[in-house]
């Protein structure tokens, strides 16, 4: 880690807002839906998808739950009013989980239930190894019941990630594959960064075996060419996989996966909790603050 990013990962937590936001505003749609809706729209014009995110997780109040419950309902019905070409995503503990799992769960089934009826699609997505079984558990219930309308996140760097794969292979997956980003233990996560590339490549390609639907998350060029070999190798049509990246990063290697004629799904958060978002996203780059300053 150089110097500048130890620098920016120590103090970016207590830099003003109004400062995080010149910086941050690349990856955030704004504050309001209907600023996702606005770039949804934009991105469906040339061929990209989204999964559009209401910012916010580890809610503490049942009211703030319902609150988001309701919101992400109200996604949902936009997308369909609005005739777009995204879908959504949430997290658990934004929905209440850690309140309460029985909490959790019945305003996920809602929300997933109006996907359902709305034809769309609700990504479940991973947070960190505390609520991993359960999401996974989750994840296959409403599997059953709603079928393609919903999926889940596995982590590359989880060591359980490739015994969950095959748990869940009796029913036809559909699984966002990333890295991961938060911060475990040795004992549970592979630390080093080439295990993990390697590690990712291994459970790619169960998952392609297993004939899952896979949402390629990552930046990494390496890991999109060895995805694009796989894709050819097992003779994949373009609707049984997406690419997926998140908005303001790579903008170089969304146009090569476009230019190769793989779909793209670009992840569109908004929301007013917006800066604990970009915080962690500044942690993650803080090149992005020498691009701003012109520092490189």
């Amino acid at each position: 880690m150089s110097l500048f990013h130890t620098i920016v990962s120590n103090t970016i937590d207590y830099v003003p807002s109004n400062v995080v936001s010149i910086f941050a505003k690349k990856y955030i749609a704004g504050a309001y839906l209907e600023d996702a809706l606005n770039l949804t729209k934009a991105f469906n014009q040339d061929d990209i998808m989204s999964t559009i995110d209401v910012l916010g997780e580890d809610v503490k109040k049942i009211e703030e739950a319902s609150f988001y419950k309701n919101e992400c309902i109200k996604v949902l019905e936009e997308i369909k009013s609005n005739h777009l070409n995204a879908n959504l995503s949430l997290k658990p503990t934004q929905m209440g989980f850690a309140l309460s799992k029985s909490l959790g769960f019945d305003n996920i089934r809602e929300i997933v239930k109006r996907a359902y009826d709305l034809d769309n699609f609700v990504r479940i997505d991973m947070e960190n190894s505390p609520y991993t079984t359960d999401t996974v558990e989750m994840y296959k219930q409403l599997r059953k019941e709603f079928g393609q309308h919903v999926g889940t996140v596995l982590q590359a760097y989880m060591r359980r990630t490739i015994d969950d794969i095959e748990y869940l292979s009796d029913d036809k997956m559909n699984i966002r594959l990333c890295k991961g980003i938060y911060i475990e233990s040795e004992k549970i996560a592979y630390k080093k960064r080439d295990i993990i590339v390697e590690n990712y490549k291994y459970c790619l390609e169960e998952l392609f075996k297993k004939k899952a639907y896979v949402g390629i998350a990552t930046h990494d060029e390496k890991l999109v060419f060895h995805a694009m070999k796989l894709i050819k190798d097992y003779n994949l049509h373009a609707n049984e996989y997406e690419f997926q990246m998140l908005l303001g990063v790579g903008e170089n290697l969304k146009q090569f996966i476009l230019d190769k004629n793989h779909r793209l799904r670009i992840y569109v958060p908004y929301g007013i909790q917006w800066l604990a978002y970009a915080k962690r996203r500044l942690k993650e780059n803080p090149n992005i603050i020498k691009a701003a300053l012109h520092l490189e």
